[in-house]
């Protein structure tokens, strides 16, 4: 047969059989394609919600704390505030999630810039926010609140087109299936088999998510898991096959080194570009991913910080995921919504220098104080300092006569020369641009340049 009605007929039978099935080994899987979606959205919000909402003290870690490690604290903090004999599923029933408004969520992180949002749809607690059939009496429809909340919040991101990503544990601390394995030394599989898949694949053919993020992979290797088996299908046969997005989070050896993107770990700085797509996943409250009563302003990430941390992380060519820990009633503590809104004004006028961005072949000059991305031609140098004499000093950027500059939100054309070492002398308008009080970051737009 002649070469193009091969190539006609690969296209008619779609990219997953054009491009061959894959197998259940990390050679195949990491040479699949990332879907070009994860990386064009560059923006995501991260929500962590459970049970551990309910005490809202320490960290959402709070059950391992209190009784795996038995801290005193831990201790202390349920004697005082609960009856005695007080067991964490008896936090449950308390789980109410009765101001959960997901219409109200979406709107939010749409207005914070968003374009994927990734909920915790069961942490190392054990406890599901659907109703999980292998999950019985500790899912969010059998107690507490009584709703399918990856449901809603999937049906109300949809609406407000946001990818939906959704977050899952692969291990349990103290279910005793898991336990039971984990004393085998991991030979048996009986948590895996009767659990955890069945929750992966429940998850993908009823919700349908563009990413999951998977975690709890620390103490087993692949073979425990079955980590590959189940990318194999999704990536062949599931109905997401083609657009689902998955981390690197699936053995005790896998970060950094296989799955989709890298996490590499929590707040992972790589410092220089990466070869591989990556995220950072952050958190406002710097302390904690799960709502705490007690937080402090002091332990929030301010503004400024989180519009560097963007600025820094898609220079390096990744992702940025900021996290926010609803209460047990669902409601986004309005300094977290500050915070998330301020980054969305921010976007609103620098977003053309964030989405959809490639790194530059310079990210950052020597000063650390401008960084650059670059979509085609055109380059963006980010600064987050203001310079005292409004003359911006680009080094890396070499520039032609056809130069343009401009700064996006403000209208015209900038004044440039040519340094007298290298690069350009940019001139800013004599003040920042308004409004002062909210501007943390400025994006000059560079045509013309090497």
């Amino acid at each position: 047969m002649a070469a193009g009605p091969l190539l006609w007929l690969a296209a008619a039978l779609g990219p997953a059989v054009a491009a061959g099935r894959y197998s259940p080994d990390w050679g195949s899987l990491d040479a699949r394609p990332l879907p070009a979606w994860f990386d064009r959205a560059k923006v995501g919000v991260f929500v962590h919600w459970g049970v551990f909402s309910v005490p809202a003290w320490g960290s959402e870690w709070f059950w391992w704390h209190w009784r795996g490690e038995r801290r005193a604290d831990y201790e202390r903090f349920v004697r005082q505030r609960y009856p005695p004999a007080t067991a964490y599923a008896d936090f449950a029933p308390r789980f109410t999630a009765h101001d959960f408004q997901p219409r109200r969520w979406a709107r939010l992180f749409q207005r914070a810039g968003a374009r994927y949002v990734v909920l915790t749809t069961k942490h190392h607690e054990g406890f599901t926010n659907w109703g999980s059939p292998v999950s019985w009496n500790w899912n969010s429809v059998d107690t507490g609140p009584h709703r399918d909340l990856v449901g809603e919040l999937g049906q109300a991101l949809r609406e407000s087109n946001i990818r939906y990503g959704l977050y899952h544990s692969l291990l349990e601390w103290f279910n005793p299936l898991y336990l039971a394995d984990k004393e085998s030394g991991f030979k048996t599989q009986n948590f895996v088999l009767k659990k955890t898949m069945p929750e992966l694949y429940d998850l993908v053919l009823k919700y349908k998510p563009d990413l999951i993020w998977s975690d709890g992979d620390w103490e087993a290797p692949d073979s425990y898991w079955n980590s590959t088996s189940f990318l194999a299908w999704l990536y062949n046969d599931s109905p997401v096959k083609d657009t689902v997005v998955v981390n690197d989070r699936w053995c005790n050896n896998c970060s950094c080194h296989h799955g989709g993107y890298y996490n590499c770990a929590d707040k992972y700085k790589p410092g220089t570009l990466p070869a591989h797509k990556w995220e950072m996943c952050s958190s406002i409250d710097k302390l904690s991913w799960g709502y705490r009563s007690n937080m402090h302003v002091d332990e929030l990430m301010d503004e400024a910080s989180i519009i560097e941390e963007l600025v820094k992380t898609v220079s390096f060519g990744g992702n940025y995921l900021l996290n926010v820990g609803p209460t047990k009633e669902g409601v986004i503590a309005p300094i977290f919504q500050d915070r998330l809104l301020a980054l969305g004004r921010w976007l609103d006028t620098n977003g053309e220098a964030i989405y959809e961005s490639k790194p530059w072949r310079v990210q950052v000059e020597d000063t650390g104080t401008v960084w650059y991305t670059s979509k085609g031609p055109v380059v963006y140098a980010i600064f987050l300092v203001w310079p005292q004499d409004n003359v911006l000093q680009l080094s890396s950027p070499t520039p032609s006569p056809a130069t343009q500059v401009s700064m996006l939100g403000f209208a015209g054309a900038l004044q440039w020369q040519k340094a007298p070492g290298k690069g350009l002398l940019v001139t800013l308008p004599p003040v920042p641009p308004s409004p002062l009080s909210t501007q943390l970051g400025w994006a000059v737009r560079l045509q013309g340049v090497q």
